[in-house]
């Protein structure tokens, strides 16, 4: 597709914002994780199909963060809301946090299309000093115009903020007749998480919901003892128990006969 052909959202249910071309290229293949697969998320499921279905059908929808531990399907759930979703008109951007300096320009070419559309940021955070939160800002909330109808955006981040936050802004707050007054450090990072009026917490699996997954993943393996001493020996050396440890002793461990 070159830059100057129009974008056909009938057939391209997602697309990436790519700067070196200055334009969108549709993602040629789709993440093929389903609804159904995710486990140990359901009640972030359900919050995030409650306000999706609200957004397709053109009731009040709010934008959403979801937030958290690494690896606990932060950004397979909103793979696996396209998948679900694509043939209701839900359409799929990915900018990159380095991109949203544009986000202004790609929210006006799609804002009168007949599509709903889900701006995706994926570990989307910000250091001191960077600037691109602003231009986010004004998509989510707008300016002197307000934010398209058939827009929202959903982020991924491991910081609940998207900012960091430091002892020392704590220390510059201050009180004042009573009422706390946070320092303006910690006001400019809750305003932009405040900004998303959904937010979605994950945190590191439990064992007994780390080995669901793994038990989702191996359907057919009949000595589930020995596939868990197994898994959690992978987990253990892994240091951490999620939904992507169990996707990778998957793959490190489908087909193994010392596991059928």
């Amino acid at each position: 597709m070159s830059e100057n052909e129009p974008f056909d959202w009938s057939s391209t249910p997602a697309a990436v914002w790519r700067r070196h071309r200055a334009g969108l290229r549709a993602v040629r293949r789709l993440d093929p994780v389903q609804w159904g697969s995710l486990t140990g998320i359901e009640r972030q499921q359900q919050a995030l199909a409650r306000n999706t279905e609200r957004f397709l059908a053109g009731e009040p929808s709010n934008n959403a963060l979801l937030w958290g531990a690494r690896g606990t399907g932060k950004s397979s759930l909103i793979k696996a809301l396209l998948n679900r979703y694509k043939e209701q008109s839900l359409r799929i951007i990915e900018v990159d946090k380095d991109d949203l300096v544009n986000l202004p320009e790609i929210v006006d070419d799609i804002c009168d299309l007949p599509f709903r559309y889900i701006i995706f940021c994926d570990d989307l955070s910000f250091d001191v000093g960077e600037s691109g939160y602003k231009a986010l800002k004004s998509v989510l909330e707008g300016s002197l115009e307000l934010p398209p109808e058939n827009v929202r955006v959903y982020a991924t981040s491991n910081r609940r903020h998207l900012m960091p936050e430091f002892m020392s802004d704590n220390l510059n707050s201050k009180v004042q007749d009573g009422e706390l007054h946070p320092a303006e450090a910690i006001e400019e990072q809750v305003s932009l998480a405040d900004r998303f009026g959904l937010q979605l917490s994950f945190y590191a699996f439990p064992q007994e919901v780390y080995l669901q997954a793994v038990d989702a993943l191996f359907p057919d393996v009949t000595d589930r003892e020995h596939l868990h001493r197994e898994a959690i020996r992978f987990a253990t050396s892994k240091g951490v128990r999620n939904g992507r440890t169990a996707q990778q002793f998957y793959r490190q461990f489908a087909g193994d006969e010392s596991l059928s």
